[in-house]
């Protein structure tokens, strides 16, 4: 059986090596990583220069391109998926620039000194799994609106109003309005400032903007729901007249799967 190479690594290529390299990879659909002194220019929707340093750079099978620095999780420069890729020498220079149509962006990359470049044909189809975030809150809280208060009956999710979204928005036993604002981390007063927003975008409608929900505008009810709230915004939810539920986010991902990695 014919063995396909699933990757290949070149140590102080010279700019013509790492061209054809650059040019096998992208025909492989492959991921391409060179560490690399390298100037960077941006022409598009502004205009950047990054001049000569050592970076990383990254080129993935989707048309993503990125310039790594030592520091930040961010690029410095990027272009998004579906940007096309080209490679060729001048100057004694690699060239790299990646193309975007829409819209017309360019990044254009100067390599003077290759240290490595390798590409990979990399094999992933699992998609990432979170918990966690305020989504996962939400999903709990609708399957069990208990968690909120007993009688809590959730209507809607992510209802549109002047100022945002609201994450819920239901009744309590009595009929009365609540309005629901989720944090997934300990809230502060700008939690409680949005949720306030909110709380006047309905109480300035009619109440034919209720109807959607068979819910009478006898009291509103705001309430802020994270697993703490600090100490800052704790006289300002009283002032306000708003009420503060602790709920912590489910931790658990939705599947619990071994994982095993096969080096050899």
């Amino acid at each position: 059986m014919l063995k396909v190479m699933k990757y290949e690594i070149l140590e102080n290529p010279k700019s013509n090596e790492a061209n054809d390299l650059v040019k096998e990879a992208l025909r492989k659909k492959a991921t391409i990583t060179l560490y690399a002194c390298c100037k960077v220019e941006y022409e598009g929707r502004a205009l950047s220069q990054l001049d000569w340093g050592e970076r990383i750079i990254l080129i993935k099978p989707d048309g993503s391109f990125l310039v790594h620095q030592e520091k930040k999780v961010e690029p410095v420069n990027w272009q998004p998926p579906k940007s096309k890729t080209k490679s060729y020498v001048k100057e004694n220079m690699l060239i790299l620039e990646s193309h975007r149509r829409t819209p017309q962006e360019l990044l254009y990359v100067k390599v003077k000194k290759i240290h490595f470049i390798t590409y990979a044909n990399i094999e992933d189809f699992e998609e990432l799994e979170q918990a966690g975030y305020e989504k996962d809150m939400s999903d709990m809280i609708m399957k069990k609106p208990h968690l909120i208060e007993q009688g809590f009956t959730p209507k809607t999710r992510e209802y549109a109003v002047e100022h945002g979204y609201i994450d819920i928005i239901g009744k309590d036993a009595d009929g009365n309005l609540m309005i629901l604002e989720l944090k997934a981390r300990k809230a502060g007063v700008s939690a409680v400032k949005q949720l306030r927003r909110y709380v006047e975008d309905i109480k300035n409608t009619d109440n034919d903007y209720l109807k959607d929900f068979s819910v009478e505008k006898k009291k509103i009810r705001g309430l802020l729901v994270a697993p703490s709230i600090m100490n800052d915004a704790v006289e300002l939810i009283e002032e306000e007249g708003i009420e503060f539920v602790s709920v912590e986010p489910p931790r658990e991902l939705k599947r619990n799967k071994k994982v095993t990695l096969d080096f050899f």
